[in-house]
């Protein structure tokens, strides 16, 4: 590969960030430190001032909790920019943070996100405008998928096959990847948002019982599986009966919130089956050496792997520090922007296709 000098000084006198824009975190990754942002993407603003009171961990720290003239907004939703303004706010601010923590002034940085797969033109061009406003000198894009693959330590450029699953907040992404390209891929708006509403559907229906999404989520976390646990474990959950309206606390086990995200999780499944239909059958056959790598927050729900190894006669296991492979991946970028560039995403300008920066 040829030595290209504009490449080596822009890596050596700028920052280079990575950012996993998620609907549930937000993973900021810095070339050379690490991760060094892991913060809830929840942002509170003030209704008469339209200006933020605060931003991530605290924000969401927050939510039920503020009085009637501040509102608690997720700006990411299903994987997505859905509040423009909010996200650019919250994306200075981290970038602000970033830049805080360095020891000497730094020049406005590079930066690549990750996107889900098969999103629109515009939702693309959403995010790159508002990394760009948030103050950027260059944004590229890069399938989170891919990103995943590449910071899960996957085989992407050799000819053999690999398949991963990324489990988010508002996404899950499953993709076939082979020769540095996608063999099959699949996107669904079901993880892990979905998962903590099914379980405060199901206290609501059975117990009469309203809970918020902080304690279903709280719940998945503690007591949530996909496969049997042993042993089996209860806690106790308070909340509002809805026909009392007094407060109350239940008993739940493991057994019941497992029924209660079964649906989620036959549906993420389906699609892995879906994918794995599509595929050559010499693909497979990789696979059955490689297996399946779960990646991102949803591969630590418990007995998950254990569940899809069952289903799909494949070894299926979780990537080292899942919730960070798609910021470590994206950040792998830097390290090789004339090889690995070939993964960035590029924006349609009219008839031609161009990767943007």
């Amino acid at each position: 590969m040829a030595f290209n000098p504009i490449n080596w000084l822009l890596g050596l006198f700028s920052l280079d960030i990575a950012i996993d824009l998620g609907t549930a975190n937000t993973l900021v990754h810095v070339r050379g430190k690490g991760i060094v942002i892991n913060e809830p993407s929840w942002v509170t603003v003030d209704k008469k001032l339209r200006q933020p009171v605060a931003i991530g961990l605290e924000a969401k720290e927050m939510v039920g909790r503020t009085p009637s003239n501040v509102m608690v907004v997720r700006p990411i939703r299903d994987g997505v920019i859905a509040e423009f303004d909010v996200t650019q706010v919250m994306l200075e601010y981290f970038i602000g943070k970033v830049h805080e923590q360095s020891m000497v002034p730094l020049p406005r940085p590079r930066v690549i996100v990750g996107l889900p797969t098969g999103v629109t033109e515009v939702e693309k061009r959403a995010v790159y405008d508002a990394v760009m406003a948030s103050g950027a000198r260059q944004a590229m894009l890069i399938e989170e998928p891919i990103a995943a693959a590449l910071g899960a330590g996957l085989p992407v450029g050799e000819i053999r096959g690999s398949m991963v699953v990324d489990i988010g907040g508002g996404t899950t992404e499953v993709a076939v990847l082979s020769m540095s390209g996608v063999v099959a891929s699949r996107s669904l708006r079901v993880a892990g948002d979905e998962m903590d509403q099914d379980i405060v559907q199901y206290l609501r229906n059975k117990y009469n019982l309203l809970i918020g999404e902080g304690n279903a989520e709280q719940i998945k976390w503690q007591i949530g599986s996909a496969y049997p646990l042993q042993p089996e474990k209860t806690m106790e959950v308070r909340g509002r009966n809805l026909v009392s309206g007094l407060p109350e606390t239940v008993e739940i086990s493991s057994v019941e919130i497992r029924e209660s995200l079964s649906a989620s999780v036959q549906v993420i499944i389906d699609t892995v089956r879906d994918a794995l239909d599509e595929i050559p059958p010499e693909i497979v056959a990789d696979l059955m050496d490689i297996g399946i790598c779960l990646a991102g927050g949803g591969a630590l729900l418990q007995g998950l792997a254990e569940r899809l190894t069952d289903e799909m006669k494949l070894r299926v296991w979780v990537a080292e520090d899942p919730l960070t492979c798609v910021a470590r991946g994206a950040a792998m970028i830097f390290e090789d922007l004339d090889s690995l560039g070939r993964y960035l995403v590029g924006l349609e300008r009219g008839s031609t296709r161009h990767i943007i920066g």
